[in-house]
């Protein structure tokens, strides 16, 4: 099998795999209340994973943000959480703050 062939089959079955578990939570959103713990529980470890991954992300970094110092990559963080808080829980703007700064500052 030719590696564009494994490329769109791995393509497709993501695909699927998404898909069909956001199906399947369409289909039973409308039985879990909002206030119900298993709600909550679900809640807490998407959160926990998205922290994790962007622990991660910033201690560990892959491709060309590794490239950048862990304190610039700290520094930035700090700073777009903070932007994060004073725009009301806005997410585009220190979304766009955290690219410009981060590509002004590993330039310096």
């Amino acid at each position: 099998m030719a590696s564009s062939q494994i490329i769109i089959l791995a393509i497709i079955a993501t695909s699927l795999a998404t898909f069909i578990s956001r199906f399947m939570g369409a289909l039973t959103s409308e039985k879990v209340s909002v206030k119900s713990q298993i709600f909550q529980w679900f809640n807490c470890v998407a959160y926990s994973t998205l922290a994790a991954l962007l622990g991660r992300m910033i201690i560990f970094p892959a491709g060309v943000l590794a490239e950048s110092y862990l304190f610039i990559r700290v520094a930035v963080l700090v700073i777009c959480i903070i932007i994060f808080i004073v725009t009301k829980k806005n997410l585009v703007v220190p979304t766009i703050v955290s690219a410009i700064l981060l590509s002004v500052l590993t330039r310096i």
